[in-house]
């Protein structure tokens, strides 16, 4: 296997970075938990919300995906605590695997003001499938869609 990347100060390989897509995320004070730190299942409806920028605005070929799009499989990992005064929170997010009917997003999730290659507090994914409301079935990706999402596909 053969990396990309160039060497860094210390001579080590840095490897190359998937584009990425970079958002802000305000946290409520309804998101906390009992710990003062985010609850679970608040944490993912942050990570939904970082995502409708990205994907499902109407000027994106992917917009389509909004109206249509089921989530298969949805994976967090927390590395570190997030709390009310970390907001806004730094959402970035790319491409992991994209096939005929369905994509993997891939999360990194950072604390305000912290540096973008610091160790990120939340690591998670979500596959979605395309999906068509009218059928009731899953859908092939559009070419546009493949295309739009391929840009950001990590390699």
């Amino acid at each position: 296997m053969t990396s990309v990347g160039s060497l860094n100060g210390a001579g080590r390989v840095a490897l190359a970075q998937p584009p990425r897509f970079h958002t802000k995320v305000e946290v409520r004070w309804s998101d906390m938990d009992v710990f003062q730190h985010i609850n679970h299942a608040r944490m993912v409806t942050l990570l939904e919300e970082a995502r409708i920028p990205w994907l499902f605005t109407d000027d994106r070929p992917t917009a389509r995906l909004g109206r249509g799009c089921v989530l298969a499989d949805l994976r967090v990992q927390y590395k570190g605590q997030l709390r009310h005064e970390d907001s806004p929170l730094d959402v970035s997010m790319w491409v992991s695997q994209l096939r005929a009917v369905d994509f993997t997003v891939a999360y990194e999730v950072r604390a305000a003001g912290v540096a973008p290659d610091a160790r990120p507090a939340v690591v998670a994914s979500t596959q979605l499938a395309a999906f068509d409301i009218d059928t009731q079935r899953l859908r092939r990706l559009t070419d546009d869609e493949r295309d739009y999402l391929a840009q950001w596909l990590a390699e």
